[in-house]
């Protein structure tokens, strides 16, 4: 049960995710989170960072799908000004919008990775669909409503991922 929620890969951001490297691994999508993934859960914009990264993944040739659970506004606000397909109110950890991204994408499963900031939601919902996940720290130590109890439930879930050395990172307090 506890497997469910380990990601594949872990890494401090977005930014610490190299395309190249993706596409030499033979990734051709990208299906990502957005809130406190990409950018601040309260930031509607791209940032300058968030925008090259971006160019850089369309660089490598790699496809990009945004699923978020947030509302359509707020997702199509940030994905619309950067031409990026988006599917909102996704109800993740259910796997239905992962495999409609994929669908949407014309991609195989095998050939995409899920990043997200969120265990309960990006990592779990992945796992349980198959795919390979990539877990990132939250942009902003600050959550929306919902998402704090979220935080809470995924701190005592690394705690023991970590006591039974399935954690190789540390766990913030």
């Amino acid at each position: 049960m506890l497997k469910s929620f380990l990601p594949s890969e872990y890494v401090k951001s977005v930014h610490h995710i190299d395309p190249n490297e993706l596409k030499e691994r033979g990734i051709e999508a990208i299906i990502t989170d957005l809130d406190n993934t990409l950018v601040s859960w309260d930031q509607p914009d791209a940032t300058e960072e968030i925008i090259e990264w971006f160019e850089k993944v369309k660089a490598a040739q790699i496809k990009v799908i945004i699923v978020s659970n947030n509302n359509e506004k707020r997702v199509k606000t940030f994905s619309e000004p950067l031409n990026i397909t988006f599917i909102s109110k996704a109800r993740k950890p259910l796997s239905k919008a992962f495999k409609l991204a994929t669908n949407m994408l014309q991609i195989k499963k095998e050939k995409t990775v899920i990043i997200g900031d969120q265990l309960m939601t990006d990592i779990l919902g992945g796992n349980r669909a198959g795919y390979h996940t990539i877990l990132v720290v939250p942009i902003a130590k600050s959550d929306g409503f919902f998402t704090k109890f979220n935080r809470m439930m995924e701190r005592k879930i690394m705690k023991r991922l970590k006591k039974q050395g399935l954690l190789d990172w540390e766990v913030e307090e």
